[in-house]
């Protein structure tokens, strides 16, 4: 059977380098502009008759609060790279998540939780949904299936997990895990903002939705704000209606065009991020001055045979967490002697980014989950930008000797 021609008004019938230029992207019938450009109107023009109009309906452009073009072009975009039905885009990844949470739980579910997982996660289910809405969470190993297993009880509603764990590089087996939230008639929500696609497409392993920080790697350039939530089209719908139409977390018309510019670069971009992470994990490992180093492509990491499986060549994402030899000062005293790698958080952007988070007794709660290394020495947690490798390696290097020179 022959395939089908490729069509930029078909994303299915390209390939994803193809998708990421031409998905979601319209030409304007007015003055032609090959890209669609930014409609920073919050107000469209109703039809003659707007009687039939739904003024909560999310399918046409009415009220930016509901749907705009450039929103609209973006989620387009989005369920084609994921191959999900549909999707929506909002404020910020946090935005999205509570989105995903506010839609699909009531007061008395119970929620089953990776317990390595974003700090404003832990914090909802730790304390803000028990406390506000009666809503119980049981943090659980996401690596052990057995142990999510175990967890679910007959209230449960949701599991929710990370595919690579922010901070400690866990990986969790979305396949094992989605076939126990099958057979419990569970929902799964999957945060893959460490492993954008084509890495990795949860949707394809079983997973009811999947989220993004698109503040990371689908916008790529750290000047964009964003989140959102892919899966099936009612599940999307009821996200839309309940979480951004009533609740108002909106994405606006701006930071949806600069991530629409963005993500056509993302193959490219996560390429070069991923064979570098490589190289430079590589590097840490075999010095004797770096007390851990955490990276899912590293043989040693705990669960590198379930990453290699599950991501099927395609790489083991660009995020690392590693130490130096020496305590909280010392960890700040390697990144000041950084001249290429920048010294700030978030991830995912052209520039690398580094954060020292310290250890002990005033990391926090949920550090409790973290391996033993991390709760004591703390942790450095690392971005790999779009640099030369040459140069990012020659930044650490430098900063080891001039940290260790000095001590």
């Amino acid at each position: 059977m022959t395939a089908p021609r490729p069509n930029k008004h078909d994303p299915a019938t390209l390939s994803f380098d193809t998708q990421a230029v031409h998905a979601g992207n319209e030409i304007e019938a007015g003055s032609g502009p090959i890209r669609t450009p930014i409609v920073m109107a919050n107000s469209y023009a109703l039809p003659e008759d707007a009687s039939t109009i739904s003024w909560s309906g999310t399918d046409v452009p009415l009220y930016t609060r509901n749907s705009g073009t450039n929103q609209q072009g973006l989620q387009a975009k989005l369920a084609a790279l994921e191959h999900g039905e549909d999707a929506v885009v909002l404020a910020s990844g946090v935005a999205a998540l509570h989105a995903v949470f506010f839609t699909v739980l009531k007061s008395g579910d119970h929620v089953v939780v990776g317990d390595v997982t974003y700090e404003a996660i832990y914090r909802l289910f730790a304390e803000l949904l028990p406390e506000k809405y009666n809503i119980t969470a049981t943090f659980v190993d996401a690596a052990d299936p057995e142990a999510v297993r175990a967890a679910i009880r007959p209230e449960t509603a949701l599991v929710h997990v990370e595919v690579i764990g922010n901070p400690t590089t866990k990986v969790t087996d979305i396949a094992a895990i989605a076939s126990l939230t099958k057979e419990a008639g569970v929902l799964l929500s999957v945060d893959s903002t460490f492993t954008p696609p084509p890495l990795f497409r949860p949707l394809e392993h079983g997973a009811d939705l999947v989220v993004h920080s698109l503040t990371k790697y689908i916008n790529g350039h750290g000047d964009a704000m964003g989140g959102a939530v892919i899966g099936s089209r009612e599940l999307i719908r009821r996200i839309k209606a309940d979480a951004m139409v009533d609740v108002g977390g909106v994405i606006s018309p701006f930071n949806a065009w600069l991530i629409m510019r963005g993500s056509v670069t993302l193959p490219l971009r996560l390429r070069q991020h991923q064979a570098t992470a490589q190289r430079v994990a590589d590097f840490l490992a075999g010095d004797d001055r770096i007390a851990f180093v955490a990276y899912p492509g590293l043989a040693e990491h705990p669960q590198h045979a379930v990453a290699a499986r599950q991501f099927a060549g395609r790489g083991f994402g660009a995020m690392l967490a590693f130490a130096v030899n020496g305590d909280a000062a010392t960890q700040d005293r390697f990144v000041s002697h950084l001249r290429v790698i920048t010294s700030a958080v978030s991830l995912g952007h052209d520039e690398s980014l580094i954060v020292h988070v310290a250890g002990g007794a005033d990391a926090g709660p949920r550090v409790a989950f973290y391996p033993e290394e991390f709760r004591t020495l703390g942790h450095l947690r690392f971005s790999i930008g779009l640099e030369d490798a040459d140069d990012i390696l020659a930044d650490l290097k430098a900063a080891l000797d001039a940290t260790f020179d000095a001590s």
